[in-house]
């Protein structure tokens, strides 16, 4: 099976589970934080659905460099708005990927923060880490928030605890 094909079909299993997650914030929770150091339940939220943006970043250039105002950071009022800027993103990604060939997930990729190089990675790892495994990081932070506002948390690997 091709890489891109691979890629596809994990991430398009895990948005399942990442979608029924983004169907329960509570839209009136939206600027709740668990700490002052915490993002907002709606920003980390957005950030859950905007990530899929980095496949195209990574597939199509050959370096990142993050600055202020670097990113298309997503806002969203409503859960409706998240879920639907989060199918679009999803939508997006899997396109790219889809499409890209095997040889081009080898290429090297370099992340950088102001201009310095903070590391240097082929593609098809830039993709594991900064796409698939930063969203499952942030959707556990997610359920995290959830549970501590009482709001049942989905089965993301078979049942929760809300749904025996």
């Amino acid at each position: 099976m091709a890489l891109g094909a691979s890629f596809t079909g994990e991430l398009t299993h895990e948005a399942a589970g990442t979608r029924k997650l983004l169907s329960r914030i509570p839209e009136d929770k939206l600027d709740w934080k668990p700490h002052d150091k915490s993002m907002t339940l709606g920003r980390l939220a957005c950030h859950v659905a905007e990530l899929p943006q980095w496949v195209k970043l990574i597939v199509e250039q050959d370096s990142f460099n993050m600055v202020p105002g670097a990113l298309n950071r997503l806002k969203a009022a409503t859960t409706e708005e998240l879920l639907q800027q989060f199918d679009e993103c999803i939508q997006e990604a899997a396109d790219i990927l889809s499409a890209t060939a095997d040889d081009q997930f080898q290429a090297k990729w370099i992340f950088a923060k102001n201009g310095i190089a903070v590391y240097e990675l082929p593609k098809k790892i830039a993709v594991r880490q900064m796409v698939m495994n930063h969203i499952v990081h942030h959707r556990a932070q997610l359920t995290v928030y959830l549970r501590l506002l009482d709001v049942p948390v989905p089965g993301l690997y078979g049942p929760s605890a809300d749904e025996q």
